[in-house]
């Protein structure tokens, strides 16, 4: 490659790079009033959410041990918080019971680009595990996550470890904020919406936090639990 090449194509990645939007950190931080009232609804929402979703619960509970006698319940997963802290995320499972085992053999299949897997018709779901992921109700554990205060009702998704490795600077701005059980990706397409289109829903969330925003994210999300968006 010649100098005037190599020229050209510092010029088109710094231009790439200038054309990235930038969270600006310290207006994070400095949200302390959203941030407590944020926390007050996550503590009142998933504990009314617990409650009254008791029954949907202790039926998913019959149905996976039904068909899978003996085998756990709940997946436990390490994922990726707010600042790369770590923690443990509770999901129903929905996967054959040596789902993880299985992922290496599968990722060639990926249908969503990025750092993240997707596949539509994944060997590894269960038969009441499609129902449950295509109505989010496989997500109803995290309102624990949620009342522990390592999630929050409204947020991006939260990553696992091997994502965020291959994550670039532009994409690592999303662990800026608590990851949510809901957020702008899920209501807006979910698997229809790729990793830079997540990325971006994400970062728009951030640099646009309101309660009246997580309310309307709230709302939508269970109006869209009701008549699923394109999960699976």
């Amino acid at each position: 490659m010649s100098c005037v090449d190599v020229n050209e194509a510092k010029k088109y990645y710094a231009d790439q790079y200038d054309k990235l939007v930038w969270i600006d950190q310290e207006k994070i931080r400095q949200q302390k009033g959203y941030d407590f009232f944020k926390r007050a609804i996550d503590i009142v929402g998933s504990f009314s959410g617990l409650i009254i979703t008791l029954p949907i619960t202790l039926w998913v509970t019959y149905k996976i041990r039904q068909e899978e006698p003996g085998c756990p319940v709940i997946f436990k997963q390490t994922r990726v918080g707010r600042n790369g802290k770590l923690f443990t995320m509770y999901k129903f499972r929905s996967m054959c019971i040596d789902a993880e085992n299985k992922l290496d053999e599968l990722l060639t299949k990926n249908e969503v680009d990025g750092a993240m897997f997707k596949m539509k018709n994944d060997p590894r779901v269960t038969k009441i595990g499609k129902f449950i992921r295509k109505t989010s109700l496989d997500e109803l554990p995290q309102l624990l996550n949620v009342l522990k205060g390592n999630m929050s009702l409204v947020g991006p998704r939260p990553p696992l470890e091997r994502e965020v490795r291959e994550y670039t600077p532009h994409d690592k701005q999303r662990l800026m904020v608590k990851p949510g059980c809901s957020g702008l990706w899920q209501i807006s397409g979910r698997n229809d919406v790729g990793f830079d289109e997540m990325v971006d829903f994400d970062i728009e969330y951030i640099k646009n936090r309101s309660i009246n925003n997580d309310l309307k994210i709230i709302w939508k999300t269970a109006k869209i639990m009701i008549k699923p968006n394109g999960a699976y």
